[in-house]
């Protein structure tokens, strides 16, 4: 059976929906179609969907386009009257077989420009997230959402409002999908949602992230990697910190979901952690596990922010030695208090963006090098290519497969070059 294309903007919970997306729409007999999965992190993510969609139009003339995703949930009407596309679908059909049934044509009826909605209107009374129960991941490393939603309002932030309130993948619907990911060849599971660390709040015996982590690898002694998303470092709980210092198969590796490294900034964006915590959350981790390396994610330019707010994000980069950097120009959203806030000129948004990503460069090449000379575990995710347990990009013997110990040689374009120990 034919599979649709799929285009995924966005995170890595867009990732792994746009798998479930496939499986669903494929079975429909939705072959033929092309499926946007959209995101509505930054303004630049809409403009690159938008255009997606027609290119799509102009390269598929009989295909049925679907758009769906955050931006499509937050404006659904929007994507709707454009007229390339079909059908458009929230964050809540996009994961229902029945979404795609009711799409697919049918013997005696043709292809119409329906431009249909689906649950457009029903964030108010999402299920609880789906942990993709079935679905094929042929892939080495591969997503698992075990959270959904979001109950906090950072200022910049619309996505609680495309993905609606917190809610979480039940412990043992999330251990049977990690035996079937495993015995289907992955061998990294990568447990992901919109708020990470606010899984089990919703659910009964409210398990926190470090008992969900902890229960999972003992449930399947057979997976040999385990690693997780972005981290809001208000959040971590003391048992994922023990995790971390004592079970090997999580990988030593933390993203944190910091946003800004000045005080006064983080307080504007309604964030729950100071500049200080972050510094001793990074501090933490490798006083557990030395050899963890930190990733985060960075705002150049958020609203009322001055050159020396703006170097307290730049210093932090550092001061946490961030070697795996993420940084968002930031992006106005309609609806969020910090629209309102005075703007940084978009000029100087753009200046800080790059200097923010020099030393996020800066950062990693330290980090690369602080490896030559060490040996490491690598998962080959494709011939010749792999990634430590840390996290870096690592090329390799094309002839060397699985899980491999590799002695670190070298760097080069930002990762490190490697053959067998």
């Amino acid at each position: 059976m034919a599979a649709p294309e799929i285009i995924t903007f966005g995170c890595r919970l867009n990732a792994f929906e746009s798998e479930i997306i496939r499986g669903a729409a494929g079975d429909a007999g939705l072959g033929d179609a092309v499926i946007i999965n959209t995101c509505a992190v930054t303004a630049e993510a809409e403009r690159q969907a938008r255009q997606a969609i027609r290119r799509a139009r102009r390269e598929h003339p009989d295909a049925r386009i679907i758009v769906t995703g955050c931006a499509a949930t937050l404006a659904p009407q929007r994507y709707a009257a454009m007229q390339e596309v079909d059908a458009v679908l929230d964050n809540d059909a996009k994961l229902r077989a029945e979404s795609y049934a009711s799409l697919a044509p049918t013997p005696t009826l043709p292809r119409s420009r329906g431009r249909g909605l689906a649950n457009a209107d029903a964030l108010d009374a999402l299920p609880p997230p789906q942990a993709g129960e079935g679905a094929v991941h042929p892939r080495a490393r591969a997503y698992l959402q075990v959270q959904q939603g979001c109950d906090h309002r950072c200022t910049f932030c619309i996505i609680p409002y495309a993905r609606g309130p917190s809610r979480s993948v039940p412990v043992e619907t999330v251990v049977a999908q990690a035996r079937v990911m495993v015995a289907a060849g992955v061998r990294e599971i990568v447990l992901t949602g919109v708020d990470l660390t606010a899984y089990g709040a919703d659910l009964p015996d409210q398990p926190a992230l470090g008992v969900l982590a902890r229960r999972l690898l003992a449930a399947v002694p057979e997976l040999p990697r385990l690693r997780l998303s972005s981290l809001d470092p208000s959040e971590i709980d003391d048992g994922l910190w023990e995790l971390l210092a004592e079970e090997p198969r999580l990988m030593p590796h933390l993203h944190l979901s910091l946003q800004a490294g000045d005080d006064l900034i983080l307080k504007r964006m309604k964030r729950r952690h100071s500049r200080a915590q972050a510094i001793a959350t990074a501090r933490r981790a490798r006083a557990l596990r030395p050899e963890v390396a930190i990733g985060a994610d960075l705002i150049a330019g958020f609203p009322t922010e001055d050159e020396a707010m703006f170097r307290s994000s730049l210093d932090l980069v550092a001061e946490c030695g961030i070697a795996f950097l993420h940084v968002f120009p930031y992006s106005l959203r309609p609806g969020t208090p910090a629209a309102r806030m005075p703007a940084v000129a978009p000029e100087i948004v753009r200046e800080r963006a790059a200097r923010l990503r020099a030393a996020g460069t800066t950062a990693l090449t330290a980090e690369l090098n602080s490896r030559i000379g060490t040996t490491g575990e690598v998962l080959i995710e494709k011939p010749g290519s792999g990634r430590a347990t840390f996290y870096a990009a690592v090329d390799c013997s094309p002839e060397v497969s699985g899980v491999q110990i590799i002695r670190f040689t070298g760097t080069a374009a930002g990762k490190l070059i490697g053959v067998p120990a």
